[in-house]
């Protein structure tokens, strides 16, 4: 198998200052955080408001590695509550949620309250006041729980930036198009992967190795839905442990013979891994696409892919043929058995890389400037 051993350097950061506004009006700006993904989401946006002179802050929650991360990138944040692990714990854990970040917010006096699309931040914006921005790509293909979300979201949405193809039923004068949002903290204008990293953390890079993801399927959109059992990880495992080391990043507790291939590394250093892997695995969406916008080989296999996949996928799978999807993981397992026996060409898998970074926009820029617009916008009646 030819596995890579090297990987070309990122392209130079490029020079947006001449294209970016300034305002003589300082905002105070107020990010709700809920999920570690939101986190590299939002954090170069958090930078770059604050290097024009606005205030923000981070209000966040206690799930997987949120607050590690906000921690380990400097972001100040106050966590207002702990992830449930039961219907009723989620539902107190809503309600309790709420009211916090009411309080803090009435303290914090925002002129806009950034976060994904979800009741509570829409809400607490609403009896604000304040504009709320939503930064949104994950689809509800449960049509009961998807008219449920909207209809107590979406009316007090001032502005909604989601790919293109989303169906949501809102006025389009609100909504921006956004489809790649990892490309706010994986463009090269954000991130330059680090070798010294891998050495940190006991990965040769100068040998082949794999990545293989096991997420915990427990979100409310991922309702009837499964991923990658411990049984197929166990034959996948088996077969790319010939060709090299073998790095499970799982969100649970993993089989006593798994856990040994746990990769254990401070969350802030996964896109490094990534970047360097010859090979990704995996059931999670997000981090699927990290892996394909990186330039890495990716294989996404759970049971939401479909006709109705959303358009992230489709586009990186069709267009720019950096990702393949697989319903059944036995065909997941057959595309990764082709991919090794064909061996990979890090040079041809950077070039599809660098034509989507071409032909797609820098999202942390398209964000800030959503931000500063939607503030500057007079407040219409809310609901």
């Amino acid at each position: 198998m030819a596995v890579r051993t090297t990987r070309p350097a990122t392209s130079p950061a490029p020079d947006t200052d001449s294209a970016r506004s300034t305002r003589n009006t300082s905002l105070r700006v107020l990010f709700d955080v809920g999920h570690p993904a939101q986190v590299h989401l939002f954090r170069n946006a958090i930078r770059e408001l604050g290097e024009r002179g606005h205030e923000t802050f981070v209000t966040s929650r206690e799930k997987e590695v949120t607050n590690e991360l906000l921690e380990a990138y400097g972001i100040d944040h106050v966590s207002l509550s702990r992830r449930g692990d039961s219907t009723l714990s989620l539902v107190w854990e809503t309600l309790t949620r709420e009211v916090r970040l009411l309080s803090f917010a009435r303290r914090f006096g925002p002129d806009v309250l950034v976060s994904r699309l979800g009741p509570v931040p829409a809400h607490v914006s609403a009896l604000l006041g304040c504009r709320h921005v939503v930064v949104s790509d994950t689809y509800v293909d449960r049509p009961f729980i998807r008219r449920i979300h909207q209809s107590v979201t979406l009316p007090f949405v001032d502005t909604i930036c989601v790919p293109d193809s989303f169906e949501l039923p809102i006025a389009d004068e609100k909504r921006r198009p956004l489809d790649f949002q990892e490309l706010a903290y994986l463009h090269p204008a954000y991130f330059e992967p680090d070798r010294d990293v891998l050495a940190a953390n006991d990965i040769d890079p100068g040998d082949p190795y794999f990545v293989v993801r096991v997420s915990g399927w427990d979100a409310y959109h991922d309702a009837g839905h499964a991923g990658l059992g411990p049984a197929t990880v166990r034959r996948l495992i088996e077969r790319l442990k010939e060709h090299g080391a073998v790095y499970i990043s799982a969100e649970g507790d993993l089989p006593s013979d798994l856990e040994r291939h746990r990769l254990t590394i401070p969350p802030a250093d996964i896109h490094h891994v990534l970047y360097y892997a010859d090979l990704y695995v995996g059931d999670s969406g997000t981090m699927s696409t990290e892996a394909a916008v990186l330039g890495t080989p990716a294989i996404r296999t759970n049971t939401m892919v479909g006709e109705d996949d959303e358009h992230v996928f489709r586009a990186l799978e069709d267009r720019y043929d950096l990702l393949r999807s697989y319903a059944d993981a036995d065909r997941a397992l057959e595309a990764v058995e082709e991919i090794l026996s064909f061996g990979i060409d890090c040079i041809d898998w950077q070039q599809r890389r660098e034509r989507l970074l071409a032909e797609q926009p820098d999202v942390t820029d398209r964000i800030v400037e959503t931000i500063l617009e939607s503030a500057s916008d007079p407040r219409e009646s809310r609901p």
